[in-house]
């Protein structure tokens, strides 16, 4: 096919050669060529593009996100190189436009600095998956739960429903805890009983308490000690394994019932007092 824009194309033409049919004829060819390739090109692009997503719904392990961003790469390189067969069919050298283009992204780059590290982190937490959608986490001392991670920023839902935007770099180049890696955590509390407390009484009843629980797991077992004598009781810390689901539930009912359990049985649980003496002067 004759490409309308090249010079062999014009040389030696007048405007009646212009107007002729044969001429006509060869722009509306390239144009339906060109038109039918950027068409093919989106189909395809679109379907390269669903097929990489559909290997994440394939299995439930994989990570959506990772695939989400191969997919919207796959789906602009295929694009791109459908707008340069365009380019070549109307005879326009496209060496020289990527040379453009690659100093112009150069000069964007260098303007957005800030953006483009926000962007390299996020494929950095796309790729190594440090934490993934659902995941509850503390990033840069804000806790929440995974809800989206972009190339510029990552979205966290917090305990009250409420939205946190962190911007990648803070993400990835921060100390992330995250939650939800472990099926099984462990859960610790300090109870302090009174001095007179019977003590192997008190660890009994805290054991009792805690293992009587459908949520306790028996393996590992649970740690309960004397850790400390502070000014006004004596203070036991006390560790015991949950499943991950179930350890804010459990770790905070426990509060509630080892104190109703220690005061059934009798066992002081003291508080800081003071004592002040006034002594009158003559």
């Amino acid at each position: 096919m004759k490409d309308f824009l090249s010079t062999e194309l014009y040389a030696g033409r007048t405007i009646g050669d212009f107007l002729s049919l044969e001429f006509l004829a060869s722009i509306l060819g390239s144009l339906l060529a060109a038109m039918l390739v950027l068409f093919v090109g989106f189909m395809i692009a679109g379907w390269v593009a669903r097929r990489i997503k559909g290997l994440s719904e394939q299995h439930a392990r994989l990570d959506a996100t990772l695939f989400d961003f191969l997919a919207n790469i796959a789906r602009y390189v295929i694009i791109g190189l459908s707008f340069l067969i365009v380019l070549n069919t109307f005879g326009i050298e496209t060496t020289s436009l990527v040379a453009v283009i690659g100093a112009a992204g150069l000069a964007i780059g260098l303007a957005l600095q800030g953006t483009l590290s926000n962007v390299a982190a996020g494929v950095m937490l796309i790729f190594f998956r440090p934490i993934k959608l659902g995941d509850f986490v503390i990033i840069n001392g804000e806790m929440g739960t995974v809800k989206s991670i972009n190339l510029n920023y990552t979205e966290l839902a917090s305990i009250g429903n409420y939205q946190i935007i962190i911007p990648n770099s803070e993400v990835w180049g921060n100390t992330i805890t995250n939650f939800s890696v472990y099926d099984m955590r462990q859960a610790e509390w300090k109870w302090g009983v009174a001095y007179s407390a019977d003590l192997a009484l008190a660890e009994q009843v805290i054991r009792d308490t805690i293992t009587s629980d459908p949520r306790f797991v028996a393996d590992p077992p649970p740690t309960i000690l004397v850790d400390g004598l502070n000014d006004s009781s004596v203070d036991f810390l006390v560790r015991a394994w949950v499943p991950r689901t179930d350890f804010f539930g459990y770790w905070k009912d426990m509060n509630r019932d080892v104190k109703i359990a220690l005061e059934a049985a009798g066992i002081e649980i003291p508080f800081p007092n003071r004592t002040l003496h006034i002594v009158n002067g003559g």
